[in-house]
């Protein structure tokens, strides 16, 4: 099975991210997209963010209706910071029936001339690219790599900060989030402060 791993806080997952992961999973060769919810981003500060179990909550209420996309919790039992070569190799060993590719926006295939080890990535793993508006210039080694798979996919720009600002300012956010989800943290008065 060809699964499409999309990576992400999800601090709070919302539509955007559903939309992506739908457009994926519906109009590419991936059999299933899962949801990685990363405990902590080595570029972002871990106070910033819920409990790591409070978003894969958030992640399985997003994504129960959706046959082919999941939640995974796969980082939270790997050393952190986590880097995403150690978790395709994790995986590949847990999971070697499985393919695994990586989902990325335009703007992190950017700079992934950056990220630890990735020519291994590249040698070994699919990349499907959605578009951002505001992505940079490619590197030239990566505008028509053979691992490189571009996805014309609806261009979202939400944001989950724009969405915490937008709650801690008491504005209604219900539309940007998957009921549940927004049911979920509104109850729970998440981001409020």
């Amino acid at each position: 099975m060809k699964i499409g791993l999309y990576f992400g806080t999800f601090n709070p997952i919302h539509v955007g991210h559903m939309i992506i992961a739908n457009h994926m999973a519906e109009n590419s060769d991936l059999n299933q997209i899962w949801m990685v919810v990363t405990p902590h981003n080595p570029h972002k500060q871990k106070n910033t963010l819920l409990d790591d179990y409070q978003r894969l909550h958030l992640v399985n209420l997003a994504t129960e209706d959706y046959t082919k996309i999941k939640a995974s919790d796969i980082e939270f039992k790997l050393p952190q910071p986590n880097y995403t070569v150690n978790t395709l190799a994790h995986l590949q060993d847990k999971y070697p029936q499985h393919e695994f590719s990586l989902i990325m926006g335009e703007d992190n295939l950017n700079s992934l001339h950056k990220w630890k080890n990735y020519e291994y990535i590249l040698a070994n793993h699919d990349i499907y690219v959605y578009p951002r508006l505001n992505s940079g210039t490619i590197e030239n080694q990566f505008v028509n790599h053979p691992k490189i798979h571009k996805i014309d996919s609806p261009i979202i720009e939400l944001s989950s900060t724009f969405i915490r600002e937008s709650i801690k300012n008491k504005k209604n956010v219900a539309p940007m989030l998957p009921y549940k989800v927004w049911e979920y943290l509104d109850h729970n008065l998440f981001y409020t402060k």
